[in-house]
């Protein structure tokens, strides 16, 4: 179960892996990708089949990547996310998104398991303008609601009071 903690700590990280970023410019990682960079994130794209993203270099894999992060947020497809899970384990990555808006999104049960074997935090789901402060409509309706029908991640505290 995703916790508000994972989430914040995830957002406070300043150096993030993005994996899977389209090389598609209306994508919604492209736009998730944009938006983080305004807000001062130093991103890392790492996209095998893409040279660049928004001017900055992509790299091939998380192990060509010319810096660590701290975090990474996968855009990748369930059946490539358990693959890309292990290099951010091996690269030290102790905090890991797997992007859901719908359908699947990233999230792999086989990834998710792995990583928790490891010690590796996991948001499985979830989109992270839901939860960035004036991310605008439709994300914050879409908080107010889950809000609203007691399915917005909570913090482990607040949990273990339900």
């Amino acid at each position: 179960m995703t916790s508000m903690d994972d989430i914040r700590d995830f957002l406070a990280s300043k150096r993030l892996f993005v994996i899977g970023v389209s090389r598609n410019p209306r994508d919604i990682s492209r736009m998730l990708y944009r938006d983080l960079t305004a807000r001062g994130y130093d991103l890392v794209p790492v996209n095998p089949a893409v040279a660049e993203i928004e001017g900055a270099r992509c790299f091939a894999s998380v192990a060509a990547a010319d810096r660590p992060a701290e975090a990474a947020l996968l855009f990748t497809k369930p059946e490539v996310t358990e693959r890309v899970a292990y290099e951010c384990a091996e690269a030290g990555v102790r905090l890991i998104w797997m992007y859901r808006a719908g359908g699947a999104g990233a999230v792999s049960p086989a990834a998710v398991a792995f990583c928790l074997s490891r010690g590796i935090r996991v948001i499985a789901g979830e989109c992270p303008f839901m939860f960035l402060p004036n991310a605008g409509f439709p994300h914050g309706m879409h908080a107010f609601f889950r809000k609203l029908v007691g399915t917005y991640p909570q913090s482990a505290a607040a949990a273990r009071l339900r």
